[in-house]
């Protein structure tokens, strides 16, 4: 992990929890890291439903925590039944955005064109996106990961300015390595993360390639933490089922240290 880059754990809770399970686990996980405030950015990605509740935790306690949402449309109101825009977000002080997760493109039909709109959506309402890419076992057994993941990192990231793409996060979740227990060796995983930044590069200039974080995803546990963390272009965690146990995600982020 390079020593300029804030290492960032997020954790993406999905569809569990209630508002008030969630406002309990916050409250679980701030127990636990007190000591690592200043050199882990910490947060939390509830449902939508639990982002009022957490928020307020977050508030009142006065907790070193960011606050992220799990998905966001792309216009700012209308007739959308069922969307959630950036401003809605913004107002709960939402800090990051998740943006085309695997199970977002999978089961609701995001492509990398829905991304890129909601990357921009994203930055227009002041928050910052946590934009997810990653390739099926198929690509990754045929030896197509650079150019499936190259691709999704081009188009869904085409159009920022260097400015937004330095203050990007970009998360590598290899679709077959979510929820399943395997995962990918840290080097090859460390390969795919350079490989993210040279194309932000190639895009936005070395400046914003060395200043955007690339995280990995993917069955994400205490045992194996450390390991990707130390990878030199690993710079943080987005974990999935570890995230809602305080303790094991607490061990992940003390991990990053």
């Amino acid at each position: 992990m390079a020593g300029n880059r804030t290492p960032l754990v997020a954790g993406n809770w999905k569809m569990y929890t209630t508002s008030g399970e969630g406002a309990i686990l916050v409250q679980d996980i701030a127990e636990l890291v007190e000591d690592l405030a200043g050199e882990v950015e910490i947060c939390v990605c509830p449902p939508f439903t639990g982002l009022k509740a957490a928020s307020t935790v977050i508030e009142l306690d006065r907790l070193d925590f960011k606050l992220g949402a799990q998905d966001v449309f792309w216009e700012e109101e209308g007739a959308f039944t069922g969307a959630v825009s950036p401003r809605m977000l913004k107002e709960l002080r939402c800090d990051y955005v998740i943006v085309g997760h695997s199970e977002r493109r999978e089961y609701f039909g995001e492509t990398n064109e829905t991304v890129n709109k909601k990357v921009h959506a994203t930055f227009r309402g002041g928050m910052q996106p946590i934009v997810c890419c990653g390739e099926s076992l198929e690509l990754y057994e045929a030896g197509e990961t650079d150019a499936f993941v190259r691709t999704q990192v081009r188009e869904g990231l085409a159009g920022l300015d260097a400015g937004q793409a330095a203050a990007l996060i970009v998360a590598y979740e290899p679709i077959w390595a979510i929820g399943t227990g395997h995962t990918p060796t840290p080097e090859k995983a460390n390969d795919v993360a350079r490989m993210i930044r040279a194309t932000v590069g190639a895009l936005y200039g070395p400046p914003a390639a060395m200043a955007c974080r690339v995280l990995y995803g993917g069955s994400v546990k205490p045992e194996n933490a450390t390991m990707f963390f130390t990878e030199p272009d690993i710079d943080g965690a987005l974990v999935g089922g570890a995230a809602l146990k305080a303790a094991s995600f607490a061990d992940i982020a003390r991990a990053a240290r």
